[in-house]
C-alpha cells in the first residue's frame, strides 16, 4: 500500500513541464482560506494563492454554497455562449459594482478559460480595428505562452519553448528599465521618425505591475504618457490586468487611480473568485469588431465560474470597505518585507498593493529562502529575470494574524539562510 504522500506517479507519468510542484514537494489534499494541509497533515500558509488566481482564498463558504445550490439544482453546466441566468447576473453584477461606478462603458468578451486566450484576443481585435499588425510590447513583460501572447512575452525561455520565430511584436524598454532613459519620449521620438525602425502599431500593451518580470511597478506617469503615445500614433491601449487585477495592487483595477482608460483590459485568474476557469476582455464599444464566433472557443464562459464571480463581485465590491482593508494590509506587508530586506544586502522593495515583493539579488539565494520557508509552513515564490524576487500573493483575505505569522517565518527563513554561513548567503 503506498503512503498518502507517494508522488511516484506524478515524475512516472506528468509531463516535465510540470514546475510548481517542483518547489513544494507534498501532496497537498485539501485547503481553506488562506492554509492549504498535505496528505500528512501538515498545514502550510499560502502565500502564492493559485499565482493571484485565489485573491478570495480557497473556498470561500457564500461562493462555494452557491457553487453547490447551483449543481444539486440541475442548472446549467456548461452552455458555449448561449444566454443563461449565471450569466445574466455576472454580467448585471459586474455592470452595477465594476464598470458603472468607475465610468466604464466596455463591452465584456467571453473567451477561452486562460488570461493568454484573452491577450490572443485582445491582439487580434487590434489589428482587425486598425488594419496594422505591429503590437508593442515592454521588456519584462509576461503575456502568455501561446504564440500571439508569446509574442509578446519578454522572457526568453518561454519565448524559446515555441520552438520557432515569435512575429509581430516590438519590444521597447519599460519604465526605469535603463538608467536615464525616459522610456515614453523615446517610444514617441521612434513612431514619429519615419526612419525609427518600428512600424504604426496596432495596439500598446503593458501590465502596471509587471508579476512574472519582477513586480516592476510602472509610475502614473509612465503609464499616462503610453496611452497618450498610443492616442497620438492612432494604437489602441491595453493593459493586460490579469495577475494585478480583482484587487491584488489595492483596486478592482490596478490602473483606477492612474488617470487613464484603456480601449481594451484582459482579465483572468481571479476574475472566477473561486479558482474556476475564467477569463474575459473588456472592450470599448467602438473597437467591439469582430464578427459572431470570429473568436470563438468550446469553453469560452464557464458557468460555475459565473456564479462564484457573481458573488465575489457582491460580497467584496459592493462598497469600498474591502478595499480600505487593502490599504491597511499594503501597508503590514510593505512593513514586513522592509525587514526582511534589511537583513540582506542591498536588498530592496518592490511592486504596489498586495502584490510586492523583495529583490535579493539572485535566484541562488531567493530559492534557499524560499525553500526554507516551504519547511517551515510557507508556500512562496520567485519571480524576475532571474528568479531573484521574493513575491507574495498571499489571499487578499488572509486573516491579520496569518499574514503577520507567514511574514515572520519568511523573516525567520531569510535570517537563517544569512547566517547559514553557505555560498549563496556570501554572495
Amino acid at each position: 500500500m503506498t503512503s498518502p504522500n507517494d508522488k511516484t506517479i506524478f515524475t512516472q507519468r506528468e509531463s516535465n513541464a510540470r514546475s510548481y510542484c517542483r518547489g513544494f514537494d507534498t501532496v497537498f489534499t485539501c485547503a481553506q482560506g488562506s492554509e492549504l494541509t498535505d496528505a500528512e497533515g501538515n498545514t502550510y500558509i499560502d502565500f502564492l494563492a493559485g499565482c493571484s488566481s485565489l485573491n478570495y482564498g480557497h473556498n470561500d463558504p457564500d461562493m462555494k454554497e452557491a457553487l453547490i445550490n447551483h449543481l444539486l439544482e440541475n442548472k446549467m453546466g456548461h452552455a458555449l455562449d448561449l444566454h443563461t441566468d449565471s450569466k445574466a447576473d455576472f454580467l448585471t453584477a459586474f455592470t452595477d459594482h465594476i464598470l458603472a461606478p468607475r465610468g466604464m462603458d466596455h463591452k465584456v468578451m467571453f473567451v477561452g478559460p486562460t488570461g493568454a486566450n484573452a491577450v490572443e484576443a485582445a491582439m487580434k481585435i487590434a489589428r482587425k480595428a486598425t488594419g496594422r499588425t505591429n503590437i508593442i510590447a515592454f521588456t519584462n513583460g509576461f503575456h502568455g505562452v501561446t504564440m500571439g501572447a508569446l509574442a509578446a512575452t519578454g522572457n526568453g525561455y518561454h519565448r524559446g519553448g515555441a520552438g520557432m520565430e515569435t512575429q509581430g511584436v516590438t519590444r521597447l524598454p519599460y519604465d526605469d528599465y535603463a538608467d536615464g532613459v525616459d522610456s515614453v519620449a523615446l517610444l514617441d521620438q521612434m513612431l514619429s521618425d519615419a526612419s525609427g525602425g518600428v512600424d504604426a502599431p496596432a495596439a500598446i500593451m503593458l501590465e502596471t505591475v509587471q508579476g512574472e518580470g519582477g513586480l516592476n511597478a510602472a509610475s502614473p506617469e509612465f503609464i499616462q504618457g503610453v496611452e497618450k503615445v498610443a492616442r497620438k500614433h492612432g494604437a489602441l491601449f491595453i493593459i493586460d490586468d490579469i495577475q494585478a487585477g480583482c484587487g491584488r495592487t489595492g483596486t478592482f483595477f490596478s490602473f483606477e487611480e492612474m488617470g487613464v482608460m484603456p480601449d481594451l483590459v484582459t482579465q483572468a485568474k481571479s476574475i472566477s473568485g473561486f479558482g474556476l476557469p475564467m477569463a474575459l476582455l473588456l472592450i470599448r464599444p467602438d473597437y467591439d469588431v469582430f464578427g459572431p464566433a470570429e473568436h470563438n472557443g468550446t469553453f469560452r464562459g464557464n458557468t460555475h465560474a459565473f456564479v462564484t464571480a457573481t458573488v465575489a463581485i457582491q460580497k467584496f465590491w459592493a462598497d469600498d470597505t474591502f478595499q480600505r482593508e487593502l490599504a491597511v494590509k499594503s501597508d503590514v506587508l510593505r512593513e514586513g518585507l522592509a525587514a526582511v530586506a534589511d537583513l540582506v544586502p542591498n536588498a530592496f522593495l518592490k511592486g504596489r498593493g498586495l502584490m510586492q515583493g523583495v529583490d535579493v539579488g539572485t535566484g541562488e539565494l531567493a530559492s534557499e529562502i524560499c525553500g526554507l520557508c516551504f519547511e517551515k509552513g510557507l508556500v512562496i515564490e520567485t519571480s524576475g529575470n532571474e528568479d531573484q524576487v521574493i513575491k507574495v500573493l498571499a489571499p487578499l483575505t488572509t486573516p491579520m494574524e496569518t499574514f503577520r505569522t507567514g511574514l515572520s517565518i519568511l523573516r525567520e527563513a531569510t535570517s537563517e539562510v544569512m547566517a547559514s554561513g553557505t555560498k549563496i548567503a556570501a554572495e
